[in-house]
């Protein structure tokens, strides 16, 4: 047994599994011969698969072939190293075996994080599924191999003759059946068959063939015709152009010829000063503006319809409610409150709430009220509507707080620029927002360097020129400048460029822009989490549109577990994830907020930034009282 397990680690040169922390859990050195270069190998493997985001987990060093496995779960990567020469045909399942074993046996302690802590014994395991793989890959190889016949083949169903053997073969059985029909419904006669009858097609095909031959009969000689008389023209107006109010004959305002300065006519930059100095500090809430008088006349509304015995009509949410009859010390029953739920649940659904959230608010209100008494209607609408308020403000509040001042101020103290990255599917408002938030920061007073990361779509590097030019005529150049390398070039390469650029120039702020992109394409998301594993930005915002409801749900959290799949920092041991939310088009939603809460509640992300317009100081932050009041109405 001892002899047998021996002869099977020399063919494996190495067997480790270690976190992405770098802590080695365990490991089985096999001939010991290469241990140096074997270490070496695995270590190139990481910079390769981890770091670099290759997309094979098999990578050659040398003489040497390592294979990776990773667990994204608990953070764990499997290595096993073996000379490249041995072509071993059971790595992967192997790697495998080992993988599930593993995780079955020490899931408990994976989970707790005690594993590194306390060590693991996995050696009697490790050697025992290494000696039955390699035992059944023996019989397998040493098994004789039946010779199969060429009907068994692939190749045969692919050739003509399979093809036509399945074709007689369903022709058989077809006039078989036929026969049998016959016989049974004794239909079987000696007369010859019918004919089949004319289609349409063919009965027009035979009429047109009758008329020519018809008029080939009837042709008479052709008589030579008489010469065309000319008819003298009247003379005609020609076509006048089209003359537009407002039009003008002027060319001066499109014409573009002339060349521009700083890639932009300065003639076409208009006087922005009035925008400058009204974002300085933080910035407002959106729907600080809006006001709750619409409640207070719903309740007025409900309130008065009760003391006169009136059913009059009423706008609110809590509306519904005047249709139930709560008597003087009558205990609220789930049975009472079944009908009001289901109407909550149909309001919600309307202002784009997700359905998990609105069960869950159901069943929040519902604990809240069922077992208490109440004196008049009145006490009963204002607690239920108190309950659903404390629940969507304990939703909307994130479970930590991004304060981009705050933090920007810290990184300038340390010597460093402050880096975000902006990232969502096409057409969402990135560019656009990114522009917001950089006259913002200018607007505080910090040195802003803006990074056309988007080297894929045409016109992305103009765009931000534009923007970066507008905002540097307000401002000044030494505040704002662009960082491009025109297109095509790597994006997070491009990234890393600029940072350093950034930190020689004491830049306190880098924006770095990128590419839109849809939550499914793989590769497209294996390049955003290789620029955010490579430059570890401070913050990574995903643009979304509050728009499109629900969807911007599914695309936020495929996006941040694409993060997690495809990117590690491995120096830290932590996952790249989505730090924040900036949601685009608020302003085009109304009251349908139901957006902002399902992407706080099921992601857990808080909304950093809510874009409200198309000017520079369009930016706000999210309030959460004034949201849940639009919800309420």
């Amino acid at each position: 047994q001892h002899y047998y397990i021996t002869n099977n680690l020399r063919m494996l040169e190495l067997f480790s599994i270690f976190t992405k922390g770098g802590i080695v859990l365990f490991c089985f050195q096999g001939a010991c011969t290469q241990l140096i270069s074997s270490t070496h190998a695995v270590n190139e493997s990481i910079k390769n698969i981890l770091i670099q985001g290759s997309p094979s987990n098999q990578h050659n060093h040398k003489n040497l072939t390592i294979q990776l496995k990773l667990d994204n779960e608990f953070e764990l990567v499997f290595a096993v190293v073996v000379q490249k020469m041995l072509q071993l045909s059971y790595l992967d399942k192997l790697i495998d075996s080992i993988h599930l074993e593993f995780r079955d046996k020490y899931k408990n302690e994976l989970r707790d994080g005690t594993l590194w802590l306390n060590g693991c014994n996995f050696d009697s395991d490790f050697s025992g599924i290494l000696s039955k793989i390699e035992g059944e890959h023996r019989v397998e190889k040493s098994a004789p191999r039946a010779m199969k016949q060429f009907t068994q083949s692939k190749k045969f169903e692919k050739t003509a003759t399979a093809n036509k053997a399945m074709f007689e073969q369903d022709k058989s059985v077809a006039s078989t059946a036929a026969r049998l029909a016959t016989a049974v419904m004794g239909t079987a006669s000696s007369e010859p068959p019918a004919e089949k009858p004319k289609t349409d097609v063919e009965i027009a095909r035979e009429n047109m063939k009758k008329k020519k031959a018809a008029k080939k009969g009837k042709k008479k000689p052709e008589e030579p015709a008489a010469p065309p008389v000319k008819v003298p023209k009247k003379g005609k107006k020609g076509k006048e152009a089209r003359s537009w109010d407002m039009g003008g004959k002027s060319t001066e305002g499109i014409d573009f010829s002339s060349e521009p300065q700083n890639g932009i006519q300065s003639a076409n930059l208009k006087d922005e000063s009035h925008l400058k100095g009204t974002m300085s500090g933080d910035l407002n809430g959106v729907g600080d503006d809006w006001s709750e008088s619409e409640d207070e006349e719903d309740e007025e509304v409900v309130d008065n319809s009760v003391s006169n015995g009136t059913s009059g009509k009423s706008s609110g949410m809590f509306s519904f409610l005047k249709n139930i009859n709560f008597s003087t010390q009558q205990t609220v029953t789930s049975e009472s409150l079944e009908p009001v739920l289901e109407k909550l649940k149909e309001h919600l659904t309307s202002k784009n709430v997700a359905a998990e959230i609105s069960i869950q608010l159901c069943d929040t209100l519902e604990s809240s009220l069922v077992g208490k008494s109440y004196s008049t209607f009145t006490g009963l609408t204002s607690t239920a509507k108190q309950a659903l308020s404390d629940a969507l403000t304990k939703i909307l509040s994130p479970k930590h707080r991004v304060n981009v001042l705050r933090d920007v101020m810290e990184a300038k103290s340390k010597g460093r620029p402050y880096v975000i990255t902006f990232c969502g599917v096409n057409g969402v408002g990135k560019s656009t927002n990114l522009a917001k938030v950089c006259f913002w920061l200018l607007d505080n007073g910090y040195r802003v360097l803006v990074v056309g990361g988007d080297t894929f779509r045409a016109g992305a590097v103009e765009q931000l020129r534009t923007h970066v030019v507008r905002l540097a005529n307000l401002y000044s150049e030494d505040q704002v400048q662009l960082y491009e390398r025109g297109y095509g070039k790597d994006p997070a390469g491009l990234a890393f460029e600029a940072i350093k650029y950034a930190n020689e120039r004491r830049y306190d702020v880098v924006l770095v822009d990128t590419a839109g992109r849809m939550q499914d394409n793989e590769p497209l998301m294996r390049a955003l989490s290789k620029l955010v594993a490579l430059n570890t930005p401070d913050l990574t915002l995903f643009v979304g549109e509050a728009l499109v409801g629900n969807e911007a749900v599914d695309q936020l959290v495929k996006f941040n577990q694409s993060l997690i799949d495809h990117s590690s920092t491995a120096l830290a041991g932590t996952k790249s994830v989505i730090d924040g939310i900036l949601l685009t088009k608020f302003d085009c939603i109304d009251d349908k907020v139901g957006a902002a809460i399902s992407m706080t509640y099921i992601t857990g992300q808080p909304i950093i930034f809510v874009g409200t317009g198309q000017q520079y100081p369009d930016l706000k932050s999210l309030n959460v009282k004034s949201v849940v009041s639009a919800l309420l109405r």
